[in-house]
């Protein structure tokens, strides 16, 4: 990925205005993304961001409508970004299985910093994603915001991996349960491990987060690798 100009773009139902159109929004996305991984969602605030960021909760409310439509676009930002990743991981792969062994490895494994992309920290923003993304859907306008679009860069990411799935099985019949129970269960690991580690498991070599779902995917589809 190195040299790359790469815009990753989150869906526009999130926003009024886009954030990638000026230098304030992506200082609003840089911000927030600092203030809510600090405080969480719960203690993030339109009023603190911009005495972060030295601008007025009246600029912020141009590109955002609500905190709700700013996590939203967090979320929607990161599974496009992860979509980007995987496709450009697997560009010359062409074996089934070993595809799916990197598609795990990389929605499973702990992210790192994109330099590419400036105005995200892409760590803080996985963190985020752990912590917070449930909110962003769980919610009662969740069936309006799907319609919208609003969660289609995780559907289209959990599709891919789907797909990889069915070339190894075409008559396996739960692909995309399988692959977001990798995504969300994934999270869930992460969380237990850092705040609830009895919860979840160790190894002493490698990551154990990847390996248990490794081992679930392969186990499910009946592969010994």
């Amino acid at each position: 990925m190195k040299n790359l100009l790469i815009e990753i773009q989150a869906n526009s139902s999130t926003y009024l205005k886009d954030p990638l159109s000026s230098t304030l929004g992506r200082k609003i996305i840089s911000g927030s993304i600092d203030l809510i991984n600090n405080l969480g969602f719960e203690g993030f605030t339109f009023k603190k961001l911009a005495l972060k960021i030295g601008s007025t909760e009246a600029s912020i409310y141009r590109y955002f409508e609500s905190k709700h439509k700013l996590l939203l676009y967090l979320t929607s930002w990161h599974w496009a970004w992860m979509e980007y990743r995987l496709v450009f991981l697997l560009a010359n792969i062409s074996s089934p299985l070993k595809k799916l062994e990197l598609a795990l490895q990389a929605l499973t494994e702990e992210v790192k910093e994109d330099k590419n992309i400036s105005h995200i920290d892409e760590r803080k923003l996985y963190q985020i994603v752990i912590n917070e993304s449930a909110k962003a859907y769980y919610t009662k306008d969740v069936d309006k915001e799907n319609k919208d679009g609003v969660f289609v860069s995780l559907k289209n990411l959990v599709d891919r991996v789907s797909n990889i799935i069915l070339e190894i099985d075409p008559h396996y019949q739960f692909p995309h349960m399988l692959v977001s129970t990798v995504i969300e269960g994934g999270h869930h690991q992460r969380y237990f491990a850092e705040h609830m580690p009895r919860l979840t498991d160790s190894v002493t070599k490698g990551d154990a987060v990847t390996q248990f779902y490794k081992d679930l995917v392969f186990g499910a589809l009946k592969i010994n690798l």
